[in-house]
C-alpha cells in the first residue's frame, strides 16, 4: 500500500470511530436527560410527600391537644359529679338521723 492510501484508509478509520462516538455521546445525552427528568419528577412528589407528613403532623398535634382538653374537663366533671355525691351522701345522712330520732320520741 502507498503512504496516501494508508494515511487515507487510518482518516476514515478515524472518522468513523468520531462518528461512532458521538452516536455513543448522544444516546447517552438522552439517557442522562431522562434520568434528569425522572430526579426531578421524584424530587418533586417527595417535597408533596413532606408537605403532606407536615400537614398530618400539624393535625395530630392538633388532635392531641384538643383530647388532652377533653380529658381536663371530664377530670372537671368526674370532680363535680364526686363533690354532688358527697353531698347527696351527706343530706342522706342527716335525713336518717332525722328520721331516727322522730321514731325514738
Amino acid at each position: 500500500m502507498n503512504k496516501t492510501l494508508q494515511i487515507a484508509v487510518r482518516g476514515s478509520v478515524v472518522a468513523l470511530a468520531v462518528f461512532m462516538l458521538s452516536g455513543c455521546y448522544s444516546e447517552l445525552q438522552k439517557q442522562v436527560d431522562e434520568l434528569n427528568a425522572k430526579v426531578q419528577t421524584a424530587s418533586a412528589t417527595a417535597n408533596q410527600a413532606n408537605s403532606t407528613a407536615d400537614a398530618a403532623n400539624a393535625t395530630a398535634k392538633e388532635a392531641k391537644q384538643m383530647a388532652s382538653g377533653a380529658q381536663s374537663t371530664a377530670n372537671q366533671a368526674l370532680n363535680v359529679g364526686n363533690q354532688s355525691q358527697s353531698c347527696c351522701d351527706a343530706t342522706n345522712e342527716k335525713i336518717d338521723r332525722m328520721f331516727q330520732r322522730s321514731q325514738s320520741k
